[in-house]
C-alpha cells in the first residue's frame, strides 16, 4: 500500500512563504504524475498544481506564477513552493496522484493558514 506523508506546512503572514514536501512509498514513483491538492473549510478539495513524470508542470489560475510544484524521483519526493501567500491560500494541502488521484487512503495532509 502506498503512503503519502505531507509535511511543511503552518502559520505564515499574507505575502509570506512556505515549501511543502510530500513523501511517497513506493517504487513505481518516478513513472507517476503527482500533484497538489487543497480543501478549504466548506469547500471542496482542488487541485493547484501537477508535475509529469518528465518534469512538465501545470498550475491552476489561482496560484500560477505564485506557487512552484517539483519533484526529486531519488527521494520519492514532491514539493510546493509557496510565495505571496493570500488569506484564500488557507487549507489542508495534499498530495496524491494527477489528474486523477488514485491513492487511496489520502495522507493526514499539511495545514497551511495564512493571516496576519
Amino acid at each position: 500500500q502506498v503512503q503519502l506523508v505531507e509535511s511543511g506546512g503552518g502559520l505564515v503572514q499574507p505575502g509570506g512563504s512556505l515549501r511543502l514536501s510530500c513523501a511517497v512509498s513506493g517504487s513505481i514513483f518516478g513513472l507517476l504524475a503527482m500533484g497538489w491538492y487543497r480543501q478549504a473549510p466548506g469547500k471542496e478539495r482542488e487541485l493547484v498544481a501537477n508535475i509529469g513524470s518528465g518534469g512538465s508542470t501545470n498550475y491552476a489560475d489561482s496560484v500560477k506564477g505564485r506557487f512552484t510544484i517539483s519533484r526529486d524521483n531519488a527521494k520519492n519526493t514532491v514539493y510546493l513552493r509557496m510565495n505571496s501567500l493570500k488569506p484564500e491560500d488557507t487549507a489542508v494541502y495534499y498530495c496524491n496522484t494527477s489528474p486523477t488521484a488514485v491513492f487511496r487512503p489520502w495522507g493526514q495532509g499539511t495545514q497551511v493558514t495564512v493571516s496576519s
